[in-house]
This record gives structure tokens, C-alpha cells and sequence, in this order.
């Protein structure tokens, strides 16, 4: 492992000089994939070099429990008991953050919110999903560009989508795809009854033409006026916009948005991550039957998530984990849930590796 490590950060260092490289920095885009790679790998040197101080500091520990003097050999003893602990937690660290990442953990996202049954109660909490990411967003550091958003007829959304760019931006929200739960008494309910809604959460890796097998030239643009609430927009502007993939016949639309531009961005996405997804899928498909995520399939229909405003409880049932925090937990403070995600994907990992 320590090789491994000291190969890292002889990348890490590499890296480090090419952040100050000026024909680097002139190109915004080889910028920004250096810039990425050395923060994800600064993670692992930081910690590398702290378990490489604690090594050391045994090392010196030990020769000093060997001195004659006794109150010097007391000192190493009390010196051990506190150092072995903290080198075996960070040599654990790193044996997590050295378990290969998936290829798509690095990259933005698109990230859409859609309410589901309940009607305007639903669109009130997609608003209040909406500002909860919001706000996790900001605590990590990423940008939120808005794509598209269609507001609710009594607050909130009935679909809002934005685009998260950032560092390992997937790699911590992919988990979020599928159904939420909410329950609690609606600001419409006189009887102060508690109602039950759901919304549904989709989060997609943004997907570049070189990510995917697709020429330009294969694919034909259409476009065409949207349907939707009537008036003179939809009446006079060609907003729609109908995506072909020729050579497979893949077929997408998006019409949410009244700008074209925008509607064009969104079925891209949409085209990419089809194809991209029949490619993997065609390619991996036994080894995605192996290794099958512990937290679920993404699939819009699973319920991953309750939250209830009564007993100020979440719970996300992937993995039986139940937090009474929710007031925190809707004010961004979504690290735990990610994290026990994480760890329950990571222990997969492991052990598909060690029957291998």
C-alpha cells in the first residue's frame, strides 16, 4: 500500500507543478481536469502524510520504551497507547479512499426534482428539497446553474432542474436518485390531518460527446411547437426540440423549457446518457448482475427516503439508517446519510474484490 501511496504523491506533485504551468492555465478546460485531479488527490496525500508522522512517531516511540531511565519508557508506553489507535484509523482511511472510483464519480451533474402524488403539497415540497440541496450545494463548495424550473400553483415546484458543477459532484449525489417521502400536516389542511406525498429525484452524470461513441453527423435536430398551458408563447415559437440518434434510432424530446436553447441542452443530456447507458450496459452487463449497489438501483419508483415533520425523523431505507434531525437535515445537513451511503457502496466494493 505505502508504494502505491508514494506513487500518488509523486502524481499529486506533478500535478501540483502543472496548476502553475502557463500554457495549462491558458486552456480553461485542461485547467479545470488538472485542477480536479489534484483535489481528489490532495485527499488522499493529506492523510498519507499524517499516517507517515504517526508511523514515524511509533518508530520513535518505540526506541524510547527501550531508554533506562523509567519515567522515559512510562512516557513511550502513554505515547503508544494514543498513537497505535490513530495509525491503524488512518491506515483504515486510506485502504477506504484507495477503493476505485467509478469513472462517472467525477463528473457534474444534471439534478432534476419532479413532484409525484400529492398534488400541490407535493410541488411545496419539491421547493423545500430544492432549497435543502441548495444549500448542501453551497456548504460543498459547487456551482448551481438553473436549467429549467416550472413553479407549483400554491409554492414550490412541479419540476425544477439545475446543473451542479463541482468536484466529485456524482460521486456524492448519485445516491439521491428515487422516490422521497414526505409526511406532515399541510399548510391547506384544516383538520391537521398528517398527508403522505411523494416527489421524485433524478440525478444523471453530465455526459460529453466524447463520453459517448457519437458523431455529430448522426444525429438530426427537429424542432417543433411545445403544448402546454396555451397563450401566445406556445402558439408562435418553436421551442420543443425532438433529438434523433440515426444510427440506433434513439428518439428524444424535451419540451419543458420556452427557450429552445435550453430544451436543446436537456435532450442532449437526455440522448447521451440513453446511448451511453445501452453501451455500458451491452459491455458490463454481467459484471453490473455482480456487483449490484447495496443502496439500490436509482429507479424512480423506489421509495430510498421518509421524511417526517411529526416526529422530526428521516429515514432512508436502503440502508435501515434513522436520524431525528430532520430540522437539520433540511437545512443542508446531509453529510451523514451520504457518508453511511458511501461506506455501504465502498463495503460492496470490498467484498466483491475479495471473492474475486
Amino acid at each position: 500500500m505505502i508504494d502505491k501511496l508514494e506513487a500518488i504523491k509523486n502524481t499529486f506533485l506533478t500535478l501540483e507543478e502543472q496548476m502553475s504551468d502557463p500554457d495549462i492555465i491558458s486552456d480553461q478546460k485542461r485547467y479545470r481536469e488538472v485542477g480536479k485531479e489534484y483535489t481528489k488527490l490532495k485527499a488522499v496525500v493529506d492523510v498519507f502524510e499524517e499516517y507517515k508522522t504517526a508511523l514515524a512517531n511509533i518508530k520513535e516511540a518505540k526506541e524510547m520504551s527501550k531508554d533506562k531511565d523509567e519515567e522515559m519508557r512510562e512516557m513511550a508506553k502513554m505515547e503508544l497507547q494514543e498513537l497505535q489507535p490513530k495509525a491503524a484509523g488512518l491506515e483504515e482511511k486510506l485502504r477506504q479512499l484507495l477503493i476505485p472510483k467509478d469513472p462517472e464519480d467525477e463528473k457534474d451533474v444534471i439534478f432534476e426534482i419532479r413532484a409525484g402524488t400529492g398534488g400541490d403539497e407535493a410541488s411545496i415540497f419539491v421547493g423545500d428539497l430544492f432549497r435543502m440541496y441548495s444549500k448542501y450545494f453551497e456548504k460543498q463548495g459547487w456551482k448551481m446553474q438553473l436549467i429549467y424550473a416550472n413553479e407549483g400553483s400554491s409554492g414550490g415546484y412541479k419540476e425544477i432542474t439545475v446543473e451542479v458543477q463541482g468536484v466529485d459532484v456524482y460521486g456524492r449525489l448519485k445516491f439521491e436518485s428515487g422516490t422521497h417521502r414526505v409526511q406532515r400536516i399541510p399548510a391547506t389542511e384544516s383538520k391537521g390531518r398528517v398527508h403522505t406525498s411523494a416527489v421524485t429525484v433524478a440525478v444523471m452524470p453530465k455526459m460529453e460527446m466524447e463520453d459517448v461513441n457519437i458523431n455529430k453527423s448522426d444525429l438530426r435536430i427537429d424542432t417543433f411547437r411545445s403544448s402546454g398551458a396555451g397563450g401566445q408563447h406556445v402558439n408562435k415559437t418553436e421551442s420543443g426540440v425532438r433529438l434523433t440518434h440515426i444510427p440506433t434510432g434513439v428518439v428524444v424530446e424535451c419540451t419543458e423549457g420556452r427557450s429552445q436553447h435550453s430544451n436543446k441542452e436537456i435532450a442532449e443530456q437526455r440522448l447521451y446518457q440513453k446511448i451511453y447507458e445501452a453501451q455500458k450496459n451491452k459491455m458490463e452487463s454481467e459484471v453490473a448482475a455482480k456487483r449490484k449497489s447495496l443502496v439500490g438501483s436509482g429507479d424512480r419508483s423506489e421509495k430510498i427516503r421518509t421524511f417526517n415533520y411529526p416526529q422530526n425523523r428521516v429515514t432512508d431505507h436502503r440502508i435501515d439508517l434513522t436520524l431525528y434531525n430532520l430540522d437539520q437535515v433540511i437545512e443542508g445537513d446531509l453529510d451523514k446519510i451520504i457518508d453511511g451511503l458511501q461506506i455501504a457502496e465502498n463495503t460492496e466494493k470490498m467484498m466483491a474484490a475479495e471473492g474475486e
